[in-house]
Parts: structure tokens; sequence; C-alpha cells
């Protein structure tokens, strides 16, 4: 008598799990690493897919601020001083925002790395703000996607591609 009580309980505390599972797999966890001159980046982010939505001006609306990923805020870590498009950003460990438009896109550095989404981005935190261009990508770019380059970061999905310059 005592399991016929629990078997609810039970079906909903599996049900509840395999729930948090498929959401975990729709955008799973990634990390880009990569050095520039001397110092060591890593970006930790989740990578949602675009499945046949409008990303830009869509789901992530413009003139918003967007956590760069899905889920939790992504990361970016750097154990050296970097120089991002010409504005200093000291070495440590930061959660990355975009707030982008039609035009161009301003990219976040905010003090406060361990945020759930943007829902209590605090500008006020903010170590540093610049303004890119996007450009329109040669192809779709399905899964989200942060490569570290020689002299640059991009941010690629869907039809775009984010890139801030990095000395």
């Amino acid at each position: 008598m005592r399991l016929l009580k629990k078997i609810p309980f039970l079906t909903f505390a599996l049900l509840f799990i395999n729930f948090l599972n498929a959401q975990e797999k729709a955008s799973p966890a990634a990390v880009a690493t990569g050095k520039i001159n001397d110092a060591t980046i890593s970006i930790n982010y989740s990578s949602p897919s675009v499945k046949g939505r409008q990303i830009w001006g869509g789901l992530v609306p413009f003139n918003e601020v967007w956590r760069a990923g899905a889920n939790e805020a992504t990361t970016f870590e750097t154990d050296k001083d970097l120089t991002i498009e010409g504005a200093k950003l000291p070495a440590g460990k930061y959660s990355f925002f975009v707030i982008p438009n039609e035009k161009e896109c301003i990219i976040i550095f905010n003090k406060e790395p361990k945020q759930w989404g943007a829902y209590k981005y605090n500008a006020k935190q903010d170590q540093l703000r610049v303004t890119v261009k996007q450009i329109a990508a040669s192809t779709i770019a399905e899964k989200l996607v942060y490569s570290i380059n020689k002299d640059t970061i991009v941010l690629s999905w869907e039809n775009w591609n984010i890139p801030f310059s990095v000395k």
C-alpha cells in the first residue's frame, strides 16, 4: 500500500529528471580555449541550435542584453590582461554578454561571472563594453560556436559572425 502512494511522486520525479536532461542536451555545454599572445583564454558556454528559428531580432531580440549562449551566462576567462578592441580588460573571469542590433553589437565583460542567463544582469558591474560590427556569414552556423584565433575571437551563430579584436 505504501508503494502505491509513492508511485505518483516517483513518476513525477522521473518525468522531471527526463525534462532536465532533455533541456541540457538541447544546448550542450561547450568550451573554447586558446592563446592570444601569452594569454590563455577560456570561454564556457552552452551551445543552442538554430532549429529553423530566426535568431537575430527574433529569438535573440535586438537592443536587449543577451547571455551569449544558453542556460547560464557565458563566461570569459583570461590569465593575463588583454586589449579588446583597443580597451584594457584585466586578467580575470567575467560573464560575457552581447546587445545585438541591426547594425552593430555591444560586447560586455561583466565582473559577476556566476549568473543564470541575463536575468540579474547589472550594468554597474560591467568591467568593459565595446562596440563591434557583425559580419554576414557565408554559411549558416546551426550551433552557436566561439572560435579563438590569432588576434580575434568570433561568436558564430545562424547567419552572423560577431568578431572582436584581442591583443
